[in-house]
């Protein structure tokens, strides 16, 4: 992507005023999109990204500057810049940086990549989610859906030598649904993706999406409002795994751990969970939504047990998290793009399978609530303190399902709710989402399987 004697020399540059170490970050994304609106097109784009970030260290401290000019001036100018910031430029460099080796990266096959698949081919896989949420009910009154995928090409070389490049690509469908009985609406999505090129719609199927979004829009329309107060919930495998990713995840990233911003620093070795939760982040799924071979500092990506048998064993650690907390990076370092200087950030995170039965779970509930989806929330890493919508519910009487509530909601902090897990399912399933942070919004996958919180602050009506 750029000649290996101007990366040395950008390099060279970036540490000439007193930097200890230096990298450079090459971007080339391409990414489509096709949007369609109640049966119709309404838009098609393609997007072209391409640009370089340079960074370098003194200590802890962290110089950044990036530009989409890649001419060798422009890139000169984008070192020197950084250069600047470390340091006076009149003290003498300390010379071109050498020895950088390519290292091979084992990138994933993909059957089909994106710029080979017309894209008459890829809004007929919209049309067929769309129309089988459309026809599904007659109070079915909107469909909106979104095809988007990604072809992202990344070299990254540092002072240490390395020098390695990637290319990822991943595909998505997005299905969002209106429902309307004349007096109110409600709303269903579903949104499957994965690492792969639109191959991935051979195991997924476009119709079972659209019509999964549809019947979730329709159970809400048919639902009583929530009642409010502390109960017993089960939440439902899958996307379920967001309360764990913001509740907790974060809190797990050095990105905060490393500044002690974080509810779980320092405590390294102690229980912080139930001994039936583990939970784990990886980046080697095979296709995995939020998986890559090498991350954005250049490192392998890596399976991380974070939570083993309720004892938190693991943090999420980029390299300036390395240097705060003199730990071993993880392979955790993303960004959205090269405008953004990388930081830890979660990939694949999960809660995994335990030691309980499904129809155990529902069974144990006298009364409470079953969260089959949940929506979206937020959190602050430093308390924990958290507040997530439930997309889909149910109340639990007796030990049954029973009738679906709306306007549901989860209150609570990280610390607690991983406590208060008692019992964990065996249908580990995963959801796709984008996370975002400092360092932009990437791609990661949440999951977990059925899991039950003894005691939790529902939000709804009194």
């Amino acid at each position: 992507m750029i000649e290996k004697q101007l990366l040395e020399e950008l390099l060279g540059i970036a540490v000439s005023t007193g930097a200890d170490f230096a990298e450079v970050f090459v971007q080339q994304e391409r990414s489509n999109q096709i949007r369609l609106l109640s049966g119709k097109i309404e838009s098609v784009r393609d997007f072209l990204l391409a640009g370089v970030g340079i960074r370098a260290f003194l200590g802890t401290k962290t110089y950044y500057a990036s530009t989409s000019d890649t001419s060798r001036a422009g890139l000169l100018k984008c070192a020197a810049a950084v250069a600047g910031a470390v340091g006076d430029a009149s003290v003498p460099a300390g010379g071109l940086v050498t020895g950088l080796i390519n290292e091979p990266v084992q990138s994933e096959k993909i059957k089909y990549l994106p710029d080979d698949v017309p894209a008459a081919r890829k809004a007929e896989i919209l049309r067929e989610a769309s129309d089988a949420a459309a026809n599904l009910d007659e109070k079915i009154s909107q469909v909106q859906g979104t095809y988007m995928d990604v072809d992202r090409h990344f070299l990254v070389a540092n002072t240490e030598g390395l020098c390695r490049e990637d290319r990822k690509i991943r595909t998505r469908l997005a299905i969002n649904v209106v429902a309307s009985d004349g007096g109110e609406n409600q709303s269903g999505f579903y949104g499957p993706g994965g690492g792969m090129g639109i191959e991935f719609f051979e195991k997924v199927s476009p119709k079972a999406a659209g019509e999964r979004a549809a019947k979730q829009a329709l159970t809400n329309l048919s639902a009583i409002y929530c009642p409010a107060g502390t109960m017993t919930v089960a939440i439902e495998n899958g996307f379920g795994g967001v309360i764990f990713h913001e509740a907790c995840g974060h809190s797990l990233e050095a990105t905060s751990v490393g500044i002690g911003a974080s509810q779980m620093a320092g405590k390294l070795g102690q229980q912080i969970a139930n001994p039936k939760v583990t939970a784990i982040d990886d980046g080697t799924i095979p296709h995995g939504w939020g998986s890559f071979a090498i991350d954005d500092e250049g490192n392998p990506a890596r399976r991380n047990v974070l939570i083993e048998n309720g004892i938190l064993k693991n943090y999420m650690i980029d390299r300036l998290g390395s240097r705060r907390m003199g730990m071993p990076m993880t392979g955790n370092s993303r960004r959205e793009n090269y405008t953004y200087e990388p930081t830890s950030r979660m990939t694949n995170t999960f809660i995994d399978n335990g030691p309980d039965q499904n129809e155990d779970i529902i069974a144990s509930i006298e009364y409470g609530l079953y969260a089959k989806a949940m929506g979206g929330g937020s959190v602050n890493p430093l308390t924990g303190e958290f507040n997530f919508s439930v997309k889909e519910g149910y109340l639990v009487r007796n030990g049954k399902i029973c009738e679906p509530v709306r306007g549901a909601s989860l209150i609570g902090t990280g610390a607690q709710i991983l406590r208060d897990i008692d019992m964990v399912g065996q249908n580990l399933a995963t959801g796709q989402g984008v996370c975002g942070s400092s360092s932009g919004s990437v791609p990661t996958d949440v999951g977990q399987p059925l899991i039950r919180v003894s005691k939790i602050t529902v939000g709804g009506r009194s």
